[in-house]
């Protein structure tokens, strides 16, 4: 998809902002209470977890051969690279690099690999990086190096979501379909200019709630 499909697209959506509308919060809540929450509940909340994540991580060595923990560079807060860690739940090669999208039957799966995934214990990890700094809680979903350059070449927009830090979840993944292929990008994209421009406390707590929803469902997640 060009540039021009995709400026098309853009104008099929309604009540998304466009680019000229995108600005880097600078709030009180942006630049302050979030940073701040973000790293005083992943700090309690991997102490509160921590005998779940090394049974998950047994379960995972157990259940089929490669390491306990997936490690991944993906694309951060203004472009900067990061390492994401993720409990494996594919099998050794996972074959990821070549195919980011898994649908809901993936044989590359594992027993555990499924379980985990649909309610989304594979990214408890992650909570590491919203400690280190390198994610959020709630945010855009990072997406992988060269998956990024090549959309940043075909979507003159896509730069624009990181100007907030990554999220564990995000607006997109509570209220967009489940993403199998990139042709869904352009889309799903709108959903993370909208929950950029409208950044707050009632609209990450809405997330929470309804990513812990999905979690309790066993719904599938609708990202890489």
């Amino acid at each position: 998809m060009d540039g021009n499909d995709y400026k098309e697209e853009q104008k099929c959506v309604p009540d998304f902002p466009s680019r000229d509308e995108i600005s880097y919060p600078k709030g009180l809540y942006q630049s302050f209470i979030k940073p701040l929450y973000d790293r005083v509940f992943s700090f309690f909340l991997l102490i509160s977890i921590t005998p779940i994540l090394l049974l998950l991580a047994l379960l995972v060595k157990i259940d089929s051969r490669g390491p306990a923990i997936f490690k991944q560079k993906r694309v951060g807060l203004f472009g900067k690279v990061f390492t994401i860690y993720k409990f494996r739940s594919m099998r050794e090669p996972s074959g990821l690099d070549e195919n980011p999208f898994t649908e809901k039957n993936d044989p590359r799966l594992t027993r555990i690999g499924k379980i985990i995934r649909n309610v989304r214990a594979d990214e408890l990890p992650q909570l590491w990086n919203v400690l280190k700094g390198d994610m959020s809680l709630i945010g855009p979903r990072p997406e992988q190096v060269e998956i990024v350059k090549q959309l940043n070449a075909s979507l003159p927009d896509y730069h624009l979501r990181h100007i907030v830090k990554p999220g564990i979840t995000g607006w997109a993944q509570v209220k967009y379909k489940y993403t199998t292929t990139k042709s869904d990008v352009p889309q799903k994209l709108q959903y993370d200019f909208y929950y950029i421009q409208n950044m707050s406390f009632k609209i990450d707590l809405y997330i929470m709630f309804a990513t812990l929803k999905v979690v309790l469902s066993g719904q599938n997640r609708s990202d890489s």
